[in-house]
């Protein structure tokens, strides 16, 4: 039989551990990693000092290679010379010191007068010297009455006096002292040296050994070390320019002052700004010192102080910011921390250290979850999101400050742009937190403070009194859908389109028969429902019963952009689904002028239109023999984007012409541009006009083209096109991508369509240079694309 003591011995040996805290694990996490990057600071420190010089270094390796030398030979010659011009300019900086050094005491006398002249001021009785004597005889007071107190001490208590007499230093002891003092440093140099050397030379190696590393996921963790790569190399790029557009000035300005060695001092000046807060201050002490040093007055002083004081002004508040940016994406306060937070590990080499490593902290918890933390603490980028910031005031009850952001959003962008992207976003996460989360008073706050705000932006931007009433905006249910009524009104108000908000009664035949629709074209039913179809399937039938002309439109606010409600039209009747204020001005736009018998925007026509049209006839681009190589172009990017179709469109006079194209198989490599579509149908003209990039996530949710037939026709949602640029900067057309269901590009493939679109170009400019360009015959018939 068990006793009881062994049986809880048992229990307690077979029972699972407690788990520990995700805050407990962090915490220990960091406090081994900080114990382990204090205690193995020998040898990281070398390592990460050779990883910044490796990022300095390899640019230079890598264009060598890429001109045929070997990588060893690449990596020996850049290595050398980097050591050969570090070694001229510590013997040109030691050779200029020694020469001011042998001059200084000539300046002995300008020292010892201005020393002195400082002592006889110190010494004049004054206000502070008055003072210093009324606190010491108050002392002495003190320690009178104190001794009284005391009475004599005895002799063996008595301090007794101590003299030290120091002890001869042999030659051999200080010349192990001399070599201890230096053995560090060059044993740091000889390590990161060595260092440099086998990252260079196995750069490949050790990229494949941190990408298994860091994770699993091999395209997020290539992005990470891309972009880790990109930030430190510009920083170091932007770091070295705002040194040079400092020293440099500093240089010309000390020799015009006449203060000796000023090359040397701008060179210093330079260099020591690699070292962040510290650097600038002690490479403005040694010319200070020399002109007080070598000036009998006090001019050279202060026209030094001056200059000094001048390039810092300008280096801080105009080159940094200009050429900075947003290079390191750190925020200032987390830039200091981590100069404090290495310089504490590290010392002076962890100060230098502290934000290249701090960046490739950053890009890490941007890329991976797991160090997502470290995203939030360091970056640059707000805490919380605009709607959530916006939300947080109306919860808190501040509704100045929550004006105070939806006027500065508006100002910096528009209203349209705040409602869509901030109104509507916290509105959003109002109604999802209503039934969970949220008390009675948060509902008061958040309705009565977003009420207040409508109300400032519609003083603040006041929509034109004389436009006729054309659509009228409900809200569905509750208070939050009539607050989005108001911002919807609002917009298209703003955009030209007279609105109105109509209250929502109880839904009985009164209310419809009560209801003035008069000069309403479109109504817009605003619901936050996650599913809408019940709630608006019987209030669009009955206005569509009474008032069957009527075009509605359904504003789905929680869904998100580019979703779609299966089967809208046959649930509810609704003739249009949105979910964004866009879309929504885009459908009212679209509808109401259709009623005047405009379908679309046509693509506006250059001002250079005619030096245009010379330039596409001397391009290259109309020449039968590119067929082949454009459709390859356009099959590749059709691939790389995924995307249902790709070509290339051209503009003449009143056709768009298509010469590459993906989906235009089996047809032979040589032929002439072919007359794709009339060019106010072209969407491709719109990115002529604009000279620029254009996206546009779906075609049926943009004003310019959601009723352009062709579009419809060919079941076009998706279409992007990048501009296709001479070197005189003429636009002759676009590259463009579409497909047949909404989707959009990141801003990297934006650039990279960009880039495709230079290939295109630079075939054209190697046919022109061949032969010269066969314009399409005028009389071809358009073909369908």
């Amino acid at each position: 039989m068990v006793s009881p003591r062994a049986a809880a011995e048992l229990a307690a040996q077979t029972a699972e551990p407690l788990p520990r805290p995700p805050l407990m694990n962090g915490l220990v996490s960091t406090a081994v990693i900080v114990a382990a990057l204090y205690f193995g600071r020998d040898l990281l420190m070398p390592l990460a000092l050779a990883i910044l010089v490796g990022f300095v270094l390899d640019p230079m390796v890598s264009w060598l290679k890429r001109r045929g030398v070997p990588r060893a030979a690449a990596v020996a010659l850049v290595v050398f010379s980097a050591l050969a011009l570090l070694v001229a300019s510590g013997v040109f900086v030691f050779a200029q010191l020694r020469q001011i050094g042998n001059d200084l005491p000539v300046y002995e006398t300008n020292i010892t007068r201005k020393l002195r002249s400082f002592g006889a001021a110190l010494r004049q009785p004054g206000v502070l010297d008055q003072y210093s004597r009324v606190v010491t005889r108050v002392e002495r007071e003190f320690e009178q009455v104190q001794r009284t107190a005391e009475g004599p001490k005895p002799r063996a208590e008595q301090p007794a006096r101590v003299e030290i007499v120091g002890q001869a230093v042999k030659p051999w002891q200080r010349l192990l002292a001399w070599g201890e003092s230096f053995a560090t440093p060059l044993a740091l140099v000889g390590i990161v040296f060595v260092f440099v050397v086998l990252i260079l030379l196995d750069k490949g190696e050790l990229r494949d050994k941190v990408l298994r590393l860091l994770g699993t996921n091999l395209h997020r963790t290539t992005d990470a070390l891309d972009d880790a790569a990109t930030r430190v190399s510009k920083y170091l790029t932007m770091q070295l320019l705002v040194n040079a557009t400092y020293g440099l000035p500093m240089a010309l300005g000390l020799l015009f002052i006449g203060v000796p060695g000023a090359l040397v001092w701008g060179l210093l000046a330079a260099l020591l700004r690699f070292v962040p807060y510290v650097g600038p201050m002690i490479a403005a002490i040694f010319p200070v010192m020399l002109a007080f040093a070598i000036d009998p007055g006090w001019n050279m002083v202060l026209w030094t102080v001056a200059l000094i004081a001048t390039l810092e002004l300008i280096s801080n508040n105009v080159i940094e910011p200009w050429l900075y940016g947003s290079s390191t994406g750190m925020s200032t306060l987390s830039l200091i921390l981590a100069a404090m937070f290495w310089t504490a590990l590290w010392g002076p080499i962890g100060l230098v250290l502290s934000t290249p490593m701090t960046v490739v902290l950053l890009v890490l918890g941007h890329y991976l979850p797991q160090l997502q933390f470290l995203e939030v603490l360091l970056g640059s980028e707000r805490a919380l999101d605009e709607p959530t910031r916006l939300h947080q005031r109306l919860l808190a009850g501040d509704v100045e400050e929550a004006v105070d952001l939806a006027l500065q959003h508006a100002e910096e962008t528009s209203p349209q742009h705040f409602y869509d992207q901030v109104g509507l976003g916290a509105l959003r996460l109002a109604s999802t937190a209503h039934d969970t989360v949220a008390t009675a008073e948060h509902r008061h706050r958040v309705v009565s403070g977003m009420e207040r705000v409508l109300d400032e932006m519609r003083d603040t931007y006041p929509p034109p009194g004389d436009l006729p009433l054309r659509v009228a905006c409900i809200g569905g249910r509750w208070a939050m859908d009539a607050l989005s009524a108001d911002m919807a009104a609002h917009a298209l108000t703003l955009n030209g389109i007279g609105s109105r908000v109509l209250q929502l009664g109880v839904m009985s035949s009164d209310y419809f028969a009560r209801l003035d629709l008069r000069g309403v074209e479109v109504i817009c039913l605003c619901y936050f429902s996650p599913d809408p179809t019940t709630l608006a399937k019987y209030f669009v039938r009955r206005l569509k019963r009474r008032w069957p002309d009527l075009q509605v439109v359904l504003a789905a606010w929680n869904h998100e952009p580019m979703a779609q409600v299966a089967h809208t039209t046959e649930k509810i009747g609704a003739d249009a689904f949105v979910t964004t204020l866009d879309e929504l001005v885009a459908q009212a736009q679209s509808r109401l002028v259709n009623a005047a018998g405009l379908p679309h925007v046509p693509p506006p026509v250059p001002e250079n239109e005619a030096q245009r049209l010379q330039a596409l006839q001397a391009s290259g681009l109309l020449n039968p023999a590119l067929r082949g190589r454009l459709d390859a172009l356009a099959k590749r990017a059709a691939d790389v984007f995924d995307c249902h179709g790709a070509h290339i469109a051209l503009l003449d006079e009143a056709w768009q012409l298509t010469h590459g194209d993906a989906g235009a198989a089996g047809r032979p490599d040589e032929g002439a541009p072919e007359r794709d579509a009339p060019r106010e149908q072209s969407i491709s003209g719109h990115v002529v006009a604009l000279g620029e990039p254009l996206v546009v996530a779906d075609v049926q949710r943009d004003a310019r083209f959601a009723a352009n037939p062709l579009l419809a026709e060919r079941g076009v949602r998706f279409f992007a096109g990048a501009p296709l640029r001479t070197a005189d900067g003429f636009v002759l057309g676009a590259f463009c991508v579409v497909d047949d269901r909404p989707r959009t590009l990141s801003p990297r493939d934006v650039i990279l369509l960009g880039h495709m679109a230079g290939e295109v170009m630079q075939a054209a400019r190697q046919q022109a240079a061949k032969a010269p360009a066969d314009p399409a015959p005028a009389g071809a018939p358009p073909q369908a694309g």
